[in-house]
């Protein structure tokens, strides 16, 4: 039986005090972006290709439109956003920097709020990691910062031919198990200096993608961020540098860089609730 009063497992409720947080951040955030030249968009919450974001089709909410083709809600912002500034919008504007404050949805019933930003045809990822930090240094918090790189998982996988799942399911002992000492001292980096002393001991397969992540790091002005050469995020269109700041168990942003329709572009999405609960925290 569903009371009158109830609302979806998982769904969003916001009133009095909590509305009037989440309505002060977003005004703080979206200002921030505004001054540093973003304009802003709203996309619709249905979308036919989020399929190509998410790596678990199982956590889209999907039903047929009247051409019986799949729609799904909207589970992710990036790949959207790019394809209707370049597909729909080109003919009216050039404009290549965009920010975005919408909620996604996951199954069952899921909802969550996000503030982020797409930087259309851009390819310095410290650009976005620096505009995010500039964000968090404004809410005055200084949660981790952990930055890695999606192809040095995939080209261990490849060096030692071992199943690139150790990575997306972090099977840590398994990798130790191996036996393999770079690998070992790799899984250990957690910063600059530890990123440094390895690069000069992995195969050469791998030391150019590690010294890409080490120039980036090195170029965002943050104190609290960490080196994670081995973290194998779940979205799909992540193809270089890219990273997530977290706090105890509480996502607070995912970002990096990724190409859709041709293009280089960057992105990052800010999680409300998370940041919510840390700032009344």
């Amino acid at each position: 039986m569903v009371f009158e009063h109830e609302i979806p497992k998982g769904s969003r409720l916001y009133f009095g005090k909590a509305a009037k947080a989440k309505r002060a951040l977003e005004n703080k955030i979206c200002t921030i972006l505004d001054n540093s030249g973003f304009e802003e968009i709203v996309t619709p919450n249905f979308s036919y290709s989020q399929h190509q974001s998410i790596a678990n089709e199982k956590k889209l909410i999907k039903f047929s439109d009247e051409q019986n083709e799949q729609v799904s809600l909207r589970a992710d912002s990036t790949l959207d956003v790019v394809r209707i500034i370049s597909k729909r919008l080109g003919r009216t504007t050039d404009h290549k920097k965009w920010f975005y404050v919408q909620p996604i949805f996951t199954y069952p019933s899921n909802e969550e709020y996000q503030i982020g930003c797409e930087w259309i045809k851009h390819d310095n990822i410290s650009d976005i990691m620096n505009l995010t930090a500039d964000i968090l240094k404004a809410l005055e918090i200084e949660p981790v910062f952990q930055i890695s790189n999606i192809n040095i998982p995939k080209l261990v996988a490849s060096e030692l031919n071992i199943n690139i799942d150790l990575f997306k399911n972090g099977e840590i002992a398994a990798l130790f198990k191996l036996n393999c000492n770079w690998l070992n001292e790799l899984i250990k980096v957690k910063n600059i200096s530890d990123l440094e002393a390895v690069i000069k001991i992995v195969p050469a397969t791998i030391k150019t993608e590690l010294e890409i992540l080490l120039n980036k790091a090195n170029e965002v002005d943050y104190s609290n961020k960490v080196i994670a050469p081995l973290y194998y995020g779940s979205l799909k269109y992540y193809n270089g540098v890219y990273y997530r700041v977290i706090s105890d168990n509480l996502t607070i942003c995912k970002g990096g860089m990724y190409s859709s329709e041709g293009m280089c572009s960057l992105g990052f999405a800010l999680y409300t609730d998370s940041l919510l609960k840390i700032l009344e925290d």
